[in-house]
């Protein structure tokens, strides 16, 4: 039976972001995720998400000036003071919120060296898997198809397998989004079943238009089917853009809401 987080970055913003975690929960969610919640002080942050009785699944690293179009640096040659800085800013977050699971976003690399890159992405995820290991955080790479995030570091499933074993740490694995996933490498059911055991986190939404995941070309009800099969009891965010009210599109949903 698939457990779902609501993404708080794309849902319900109609609301202010902290405000969001409550009307989650008023919607049958029982875990939220996010991208950054660096806005906010982490206190702030834990006290809605313990007000609301959610768990927090997944958020990301801080990834450089996001507003100057910095996409992470964990692949970027020179960057790895600023990576390791940020390694603790987000375990100060993870820790306050209860959260076991972090993605830290590779980096826009396209002209650079990609022998140098892959040698400063396993430095960084090695160094970044240590310091979270204690806490029992897994670290996760995702890759990102290269239509909405053209030169990004890893755009393939199955090279983010390859990587994650060249990593070499236990609490290293595959973020498995199933929209990015579906643009670039397809045939999901078989792709899925060969990364059985290799992915720990699921993100959802409709392709091609990024909305709910009623519409489009998937057929998520036997996806969600094919994760059961294949034994992931993690967390399925829905990282989509809701077509129109938030509330409005949960139509999807409601055979899922916790009983």
């Amino acid at each position: 039976m698939p457990r779902f987080a609501a993404n708080l970055s794309m849902m319900f913003t109609e609301l202010p972001f902290l405000d969001r975690f409550a009307a989650a929960a008023a919607e049958g969610f029982e875990a939220v995720e996010f991208l950054f919640p660096y806005d906010h002080p982490p206190e702030d942050v834990a006290a809605r998400l313990k007000g609301a009785g959610l768990t927090q699944a997944l958020f990301n690293m801080p990834p450089g000036d996001w507003a100057a179009g910095e996409r992470g640096m964990a692949a970027i040659p020179g960057r790895e003071q600023e990576f390791r800085e940020n390694v603790a800013t987000a375990l100060r977050y993870a820790k306050a919120l209860g959260c076991k699971t972090l993605h830290a976003m590779s980096g826009l690399t396209e002209g650079m060296d990609r022998a140098a890159c892959e040698a400063s992405f396993i430095e960084n995820f090695r160094f970044a898997a240590d310091a979270l290991a204690p806490e029992g955080i897994t670290l996760l790479v995702e890759p990102i198809n290269s239509r909405n995030m053209p030169g990004y570091f890893i755009a393939h499933q199955l090279e983010a397998v390859a990587l994650v074993e060249r990593v070499g740490r236990p609490n290293v694995s595959v973020q498995l989004d199933l929209y990015h996933a579906q643009i670039m490498d397809g045939d999901l059911t078989r792709l899925i079943e060969k990364m059985a055991g290799r992915f720990a986190h699921v993100q959802i939404a409709s392709v091609p238009e990024r909305h709910e995941p009623d519409e489009g070309e998937l057929n998520y009800p036997h996806l969600y089917a094919v994760l059961d099969r294949v034994g992931y009891q993690g967390w399925i965010g829905c990282e989509y853009n809701p077509r129109g009210e938030t509330t409005a599109g949960l139509g999807w949903f409601t055979p899922y809401k916790a009983r």
